[in-house]
């Protein structure tokens, strides 16, 4: 086997630098605890910048068409401005990119992440503004000065990071011509944009490699520059991570992370639930290393690990950022047009219920609907959860499960029954499809990896699953115990068709995401046609 080699000459070659860093963040994380222990400064702040950007709309031409005034209230702003989805700004922003000033923002933009929100949604154009570049640096290292809080110390900081994201490279838009407008994933915006001494001192796998698209050529090019690399931290989305060290093992012949990189510490997580996937992190990295969740969206970065895991994401709720929270209950069953007088702010939310996330940006996003389902778990300091999106409900026999639920199931029976989840989703069977007389039920799609499938019995999990489900959700109780809906049916296939459906949908790779669950079986029957 070969033994990888880590390069000591990377390391001492400027070791006074590396400490600056480090002493220069932990400062920087010492006056961040402190605000964070003042009791309401969150709401003091969403206050301030909920009076900033209103300044700011209210100079443009969006502003002014929907009534938007400086010095409105928080109750004027709420009655009067409606919620709004990518579709209805989407003709602002299209003017945006031609080059027409002060439309969703003061002045012009030439940046756009490109964002489908989903795997399988409408792709997005969102606008990247210098005051939005502002803001995901401010909260992106506040998300890491969290970490630093928790554990002690910046030592992170003393070496190299690596973060797998989309390819960099971005592409002009071409009906924005002739103004030069560009469109590409967000890591790509902010790798552009990174201060200099971050992208020599900081950033991995540089700007050559990040640029790649190839996913598969990337993982090579990564692996080849990063294998002598001092890297202390790595962030990605969980099934990526361990595709990451799969190529590293065989790249180098180690056995786990530990042994090529020996001070990695951190494992920087978000975009999916870590359950399912905690134990194979562990075991591809080293035991020692420490997860760190993070909640980003392309749309702004919401929250952040402060505490231990059961305590939620704190709110990053002083980087530019205004938020607003729609009870659930009431988005479901009312018109969008309906649903903007029901928000409520942090001051006003209550904990255990679940919300959808409003958010106003300094990138011209006004009210706008991001798609993201949210509980509160406290207060002070603002704590809070992901639920799942709500577009990805899975609620065909109106049993309401939610994206969480299933996830927290899984990885209680995956965790009983000693198998690891690669990739999975649910799905309803419909009674048409079923023998005569009999109910709807669940169809779970898993692809997991025991060493011992034959050994595992596909009726016993289902049951498994069934009661955790029921446990974890009233609604799904009531429907199974009144016989609305059948035991669920529980598919193992074979290995790579999670990968196969993602490749076809042109979403394997960088930050894209497998959707767990939809109330139809638009992703089922694709699974099910590929799995034969």
């Amino acid at each position: 086997m070969k033994t990888p080699i880590v390069s000591q000459r990377r390391v001492r070659r400027t070791p006074w630098l590396s400490y600056l860093v480090a002493g220069g963040v932990a400062l920087h994380t010492f006056h961040l605890a402190r605000r964070n222990r003042v009791g309401g400064a969150a709401i003091a702040a969403q206050e301030q910048i909920r009076r900033h950007l209103l300044a700011r709309f209210a100079k443009t031409a969006f502003g002014r068409a929907v009534g938007i005034r400086a010095e409105m209230s928080g109750a004027e702003f709420r009655t009067t401005v409606a919620v709004r989805s990518y579709e209805e700004l989407a003709p602002w922003i299209e003017r945006m990119q031609r080059g027409e000033a002060d439309v969703l923002w003061p002045g012009r933009c030439a940046y756009y992440a490109v964002s489908s929100g989903t795997t399988a949604g409408r792709t997005k154009y969102l606008p990247i503004t210098p005051e939005m570049l502002a803001h995901f640096r401010q909260a992106g290292l506040a998300s890491l000065c969290y970490y630093n809080v928790r554990r002690g110390h910046a030592r992170v900081f003393r070496g190299r990071h690596l973060f797998l994201g989309g390819a960099t490279r971005l592409a002009p838009i071409e009906h924005g011509q002739p103004f030069r407008a560009w469109g590409g994933d967000l890591s790509g915006i902010t790798a552009v944009n990174l201060p200099r001494w971050i992208g020599r001192h900081l950033y991995e796998p540089g700007r050559e490699v990040a640029q790649i698209a190839d996913w598969p050529t990337k993982l090579r090019a990564i692996a080849a520059r990063t294998q002598e690399r001092d890297i202390t931290l790595v962030g990605g989305i969980p099934s990526w991570l361990l595709i990451l060290a799969e190529q590293m093992r065989a790249t180098t012949g180690a056995a786990v992370m530990s042994e090529i990189w020996p001070r990695l510490e951190c494992l920087v997580h978000g975009g999916v639930p870590l359950g399912p996937f905690a134990g194979e992190l562990r075991a591809a990295f080293g035991e020692g290393i420490n997860f760190h969740e993070v909640y980003p969206a392309s749309e702004g970065f919401i929250a952040a690990q402060d505490a231990s895991p059961e305590d939620g994401l704190r709110l990053i709720a002083d980087a530019g950022i205004f938020y607003e929270f729609v009870p659930w209950k009431i988005f479901e069953n009312r018109k969008s047009t309906e649903v903007g007088a029901h928000a409520v702010t942090l001051e006003e939310v209550l904990c255990g219920v679940d919300y959808v996330l409003l958010m106003t940006t300094p990138g011209g996003l006004c009210r706008y609907v991001i798609g993201d389902v949210v509980r509160f778990i406290s207060k002070e300091p603002p704590r809070l959860v992901y639920v799942g999106r709500t577009s990805l409900q899975l609620s065909a026999f109106g049993e309401h499960v939610i994206e969480k639920e299933l996830t927290d199931t899984l990885t209680v029976v995956a965790a009983r029954h000693a198998f690891t989840v690669i990739n999975f989703h649910v799905a309803p069977v419909f009674a048409r499809a079923l023998a005569p007389a009999s109910r709807g039920r669940h169809e779970w799609w898993l692809e997991v990896r025991t060493g011992r499938e034959s050994e595992v019995d596909q009726g016993e999990v289902a049951r498994a699953l069934d009661g955790e489900l029921q446990r974890l959700n009233e609604d799904y109780e009531a429907k199974r115990q009144g016989g609305g809906l059948e035991l669920p049916l529980v598919r193992w296939v074979r290995p790579g068709t999670f990968e196969q459906w993602m490749r076809a949908k042109g979403k394997w790779g960088g930050q894209s995401k497998m959707p767990r669950c939809r109330s139809d079986r638009e992703i089922a029957d694709d699974l099910d046609r590929w799995a034969r």
